[in-house]
């Protein structure tokens, strides 16, 4: 991973990430992909499944499939100046891009006595197929009569990518969400934009990062060590429901040679107040970003 230092002037890109959840047999684990290693963004780096807002996703007939009214989507995701259309089409994004990078669709037909969110295996595997044919996700949900699962998501904060962005030479106004993956349902990278997918637990994604065997980005860090804290996908879904998303804008700054990325609650942070639990700022050293206190910082 290299360092930018390059002042980005234009607006950050409006996009949303999957943080896609599931109980594993020591507890909760996350879905990561790696992406593409010639990509512009974050080539090799283990990431959620996600992407930039499209004009697509706020589409008449995508936002007519969805299982709640825009109102209740904004009230959820409480910014109070974003307009309601808005806030439905990054909920949009989050489920396209889901359905895309990790071929988890959280969607549903009307069937009597079924669970929301339940996709008959025949439907699941038509999506697929039309997805793989390069069918758009309008056209896909309008074929197979799909409603998309709102609820399934749940705002859980938003990254603004500084002026300086440090790992990437683009700005994104990013909307986290976390969802319980469906147990009926097998995530796998799209051989595309992603090239491997592995379900691992925070502890042990950050620990395989810190010995280097996978890459991570400081959002992805960040958000590891806050998941470390929770035992099961429940209780992490719980602790987004019972708080409005925080907003965290990293500030960069540069301290004897070495890019220093620090959040709120730091020293050197024009907001004292902490948005999230675990270290405070990331030192670019050994060509990886590396909290204070080491690892042990990162697993609190």
């Amino acid at each position: 991973m290299e360092i930018n230092s390059e002042i980005v002037t234009t607006p950050p890109l409006d996009s949303a990430t999957v943080v896609m959840l599931r109980d594993g047999p020591s507890g909760l684990e996350v879905l990561l992909l790696k992406r593409h290693a010639s990509s512009s963004v974050l080539g090799g780096a283990f990431v959620f499944p996600g992407g930039k807002l499209d004009a697509a996703d706020a589409h008449p007939d995508l936002l007519h499939r969805l299982d709640r009214p825009a109102a209740a989507l904004h009230d959820q995701l409480g910014e109070a100046d974003l307009p309601e259309g808005k806030a439905a089409s990054l909920f949009v994004a989050a489920l396209r891009e889901a359905f895309e990078e990790s071929s988890v669709l959280l969607a549903h037909t009307f069937v009597e006595h079924s669970a929301p969110g339940q996709l008959h295996t025949d439907t699941l595997t038509a999506a697929r197929h039309h997805l793989s044919q390069g069918m758009a996700f309008t056209p896909l949900l309008a074929h197979l009569n799909l409603t998309l699962h709102t609820q399934a998501l749940v705002p859980w904060s938003r990254w603004i990518t500084p002026r300086v962005p440090s790992v990437t030479n683009k700005r994104f106004d990013t909307r986290f969400f976390l969802a319980q993956a469906p147990a009926d349902q097998i995530a796998s990278h799209d051989n595309f934009e992603t090239t491997e997918s592995v379900w691992l637990a925070p502890r042990e994604a950050l620990t395989r990062y810190w010995a280097g065997q996978i890459e991570l980005a400081p959002p992805q860090i960040m958000s590891l060590s806050h998941l470390n804290r929770f035992d099961s996908a429940a209780s992490a879904l719980a602790a987004a429901q019972s708080q409005k998303p925080p907003t965290i804008q990293p500030e960069p700054f540069d301290q004897e040679g070495i890019r220093v990325i620090c959040y709120p609650g730091d020293e050197r942070h024009s907001l004292r107040e902490r948005a999230l639990p675990g270290p405070t700022r990331l030192h670019f050293r050994n060509r990886r970003f590396e909290p204070t206190g080491g690892l042990d910082e990162l697993l609190g």
